[in-house]
């Protein structure tokens, strides 16, 4: 049997989650109310739209971790409009965006156990480095 790269892991994962439509919605539902700094930022949010920035943004975590070229420019600029001079998100909102994402994929998937958690934790985890540094 072939050994799955982490991003093949993160992407099989994601997919599962994603056949019940209600995962990212229960997402934002979980990191909402979290906080009151965190739904005011997302006070104005188009949740459609958003919904599916969402998910781009995961396969693009998953590319950019991976090394795609592509993905890594992306998230670069998405670091930018997410630093202190743009939309203002702290480093300590990541970790709390983390924890919703790992409580919701553990709710979704059916296949969750430990290399996934380890996986998703992995893979967000480059990202939410990338981010905090160019905060």
């Amino acid at each position: 049997m072939e050994t799955l790269t982490p991003r093949d892991q993160f992407l099989q994962s994601l997919d599962r989650c994603m056949e019940n439509e209600n995962f990212i919605p229960a997402f934002y539902d979980r990191f909402l109310s979290t906080s009151d700094e965190i739904r005011h930022k997302f006070r104005h949010t188009d949740f459609e739209q958003q919904n599916k920035m969402l998910l781009r943004s995961l396969r693009l975590a998953a590319g950019a971790t991976a090394g795609d070229s592509e993905a890594l420019k992306e998230l670069h600029d998405r670091a930018k409009t997410h630093d202190q001079y743009h939309l203002n998100i702290a480093p300590p909102l990541y970790e709390i965006w983390l924890k919703a994402v790992i409580e919701t994929v553990q709710e979704f998937d059916t296949e969750w156990d430990e290399t996934v958690e380890t996986t998703w934790r992995t893979i967000l985890g480059y990202v939410i480095n990338y981010m905090v540094k160019r905060y």
